[in-house]
C-alpha cells in the first residue's frame, strides 16, 4: 500500500578543494526531474577550501539549504556535521566530484513511499573520468553478505539512500574511519535490515588518480580489513580467507555476467545520453 507521507531527501555534500568539480555536482542535484524543491535539501560542508570552491559556493547563494566552509577533521567529520543538520527523513551523500542522474531523487522518494518496509536501498552507477567521459557501467548485483564480506563493499555509495531512523539507531558514520566510512556504515545498516538493490542508474562516479581512495589505497584496504575482522571474516593471508575471497569473487563475477553487469564505455555513454534526454522531455 502506497504511503501518503510526503518524504524529503537530505543530500550531504562533503568537500575540500573540489573547485574543479563541485559546480557540476551541485547542478546535478538542483536540476532534478519531477521533484518540487521542498522535497529535497542540499547541505554542503566544505573543509575550508583554498581553491575556487568558496567562490563557487557563494554564487549558489540561497539555492543551497545550508552551506559552510570552515576547517574540520576530514570527510567523516564533515558527514557527521551534515547529517546532524539534516531535516529529511531520507538521507544520502554525494562527494563533491560525483553526480546524480536527472531522475534519481524522484525515483528514490517514490520507492520509499511505495515500500515503507524498506530502510536501505541502492541503485547502479556509471564510472566517469576526470573530464566526465564514460568509462563503464557499474551495474550491480543484489546484496549478498558472503560476497560483500569476502570480496569487497560493492554498494555504490553515491547511489545509496536510507531512512533517517536507520542512520540514527546505528549511530551514524564512525569517526574512526577516514576512507571506508561508507563500508562500515553500510555493514551496520545491513545487520539491521537487508538492503534492496534496484536496477536504476542513480549516480555518476568520478575516478581519477588524485582521488582520495586512489591515492591512499593501502589505508583504504586496511580500514576495509578492520570492518571484515569485526564481522568475523578470516584474514586473506590465511588459506581459508584466501579461498573464501576467490569463491566470493567468482560468484560475483558470474552473477554480474548473467545480469549483463559488464558494459563497455560506448554502451554506458548511450545509457547516459538517454537519461539526459529524458530529463528535458
Amino acid at each position: 500500500m502506497e504511503s501518503t507521507h510526503r518524504h524529503r531527501l537530505s543530500i550531504v555534500v562533503p568537500s575540500l578543494n573540489q573547485g574543479e568539480f563541485i559546480e557540476e555536482t551541485l547542478f546535478s542535484i538542483l536540476n532534478q526531474r519531477g521533484v518540487d524543491r521542498d522535497e529535497f535539501e542540499i547541505i554542503v560542508i566544505d573543509g575550508g577550501s583554498s581553491d575556487a570552491t568558496r567562490e563557487i559556493l557563494r554564487r549558489f547563494g540561497d539555492s543551497l539549504d545550508y552551506c559552510v566552509s570552515e576547517p574540520d577533521q576530514g570527510q567523516t567529520d564533515a558527514l557527521r556535521k551534515g547529517f546532524g543538520l539534516a531535516t529529511g527523513d531520507i538521507l544520502g551523500w554525494l562527494c563533491a566530484d560525483d553526480l546524480l542522474t536527472p531522475g534519481a531523487v524522484r525515483e528514490v522518494l517514490d520507492h520509499f513511499a511505495a515500500f515503507p518496509e524498506d530502510a536501505f536501498i541502492y541503485g547502479d552507477a556509471i564510472w566517469i573520468d576526470r573530464n566526465g567521459s564514460e568509462c563503464r557501467l557499474k551495474r550491480e548485483i543484489p546484496f549478498s553478505w558472503f560476497i560483500w564480506l569476502h570480496d569487497h563493499n560493492y554498494i555504490p555509495q553515491p547511489a545509496a539512500f536510507w531512512r533517517a531512523e536507520l542512520y540514527a539507531v546505528t549511530g551514524g558514520v564512525d569517526p574512526c574511519f577516514d576512507l571506508a566510512m561508507d563500508g562500515d556504515l553500510f555493514a551496520r545498516f545491513a545487520q539491521r535490515q537487508r538492503p534492496r538493490h534496484l536496477r536504476r542508474i542513480w549516480a555518476l562516479i568520478r575516478q581519477y588518480p588524485e582521488q582520495k581512495n586512489q591515492r591512499l589505497r593501502a589505508r583504504s584496504d586496511y580500514e576495509d580489513g578492520l570492518i571484515r575482522e569485526r564481522l568475523g571474516a578470516t584474514p586473506r593471508n590465511d588459506a581459508l580467507g584466501l579461498a573464501q575471497f576467490l569463491l566470493a569473487k567468482a560468484i560475483r563475477v558470474g552473477w554480474k555476467v548473467l545480469l549483463a553487469g559488464y558494459v563497455p564505455a560506448a554502451m554506458a555513454r548511450r545509457i547516459r545520453h538517454r537519461l539526459e534526454r529524458q530529463s528535458v522531455s
